[in-house]
């Protein structure tokens, strides 16, 4: 299954980046309304964690089935999977904790269900815009250059144990305030830490800002690097 996607520029309409969805679609959707998204021409990029938290988890797929959507893989996609090959290192009580209640309660068969779809996710992808590429992936991107991502992802480069868990876990560039930009990209779109507002390390756009939450989506703009003020 591919690693990494690719996605050309949309010359009908706007492609937009949302941050962690977690199980709230009914929310998003008010968003994506008072935005004026139209599914006829727009794109909306989701840098993951459409599950766990939120009452309607099991929608994720519905989502996932519409032509104008696209999402790469959170740490909480990975968990459906590891969940469902019985990783040691997922102990239940932590995966409970985290909102997966609703995915442990769930058939057999639509846990496989589900976590074969997540597993089909990309790592990250890119979005071609008038301006340049922009690079969305779910917490952080490991490396100093999106081409040396993009050829790790696709093959080019050797599997590292060490990287795999950094994508969808680390929050080592907010921690440390890294202010240095990935080259050979415009722009890269992350979630996983929730965030009051919106912030930019670098080229790094940090967009999770709770929406399934106590706090409200954010939508950024792929084509002028702008929030939309909802």
């Amino acid at each position: 299954m591919a690693r990494f996607e690719h996605f050309g520029p949309n010359p009908r309409g706007r492609d937009y980046a949302v941050g962690d969805i977690h199980g709230h679609f009914s929310r998003l959707e008010a968003t994506l309304r008072r935005a004026r998204f139209d599914p006829a021409r727009d794109r909306l990029f989701s840098v993951g964690d459409l599950v766990d938290r939120g009452p309607e988890s099991p929608r994720a797929l519905e989502w996932l089935a519409q032509p104008w959507f696209h999402a790469v893989q959170g740490n909480h996609e990975v968990l459906t999977r590891q969940y469902v090959e019985g990783d040691p290192q997922l102990h239940p009580d932590d995966y409970r904790s985290s909102g997966g209640t609703w995915f442990m309660q769930s058939s057999r068969q639509e846990q496989e269900r589900y976590a074969l779809r997540f597993a089909e996710l990309p790592v990250a992808l890119e979005v071609e815009t008038p301006l340049g590429l922009v690079g969305l992936v779910h917490a952080h991107c490991p490396f100093s250059s999106w081409t040396t991502l993009r050829e790790y992802l696709t093959g080019a480069l050797p599997y590292a144990v060490e990287l795999e868990e950094s994508f969808q876990w680390s929050r080592a560039r907010l921690k440390q305030r890294d202010e240095s930009e990935v080259r050979d990209v415009r722009a890269v779109v992350v979630g996983h830490t929730p965030l009051r507002r919106p912030r930019r390390l670098g080229n790094v756009w940090h967009i999770d800002t709770a929406g399934w939450s106590e706090g409200y989506f954010s939508l950024l703009e792929l084509g002028r690097l702008r929030v939309v003020p909802v």
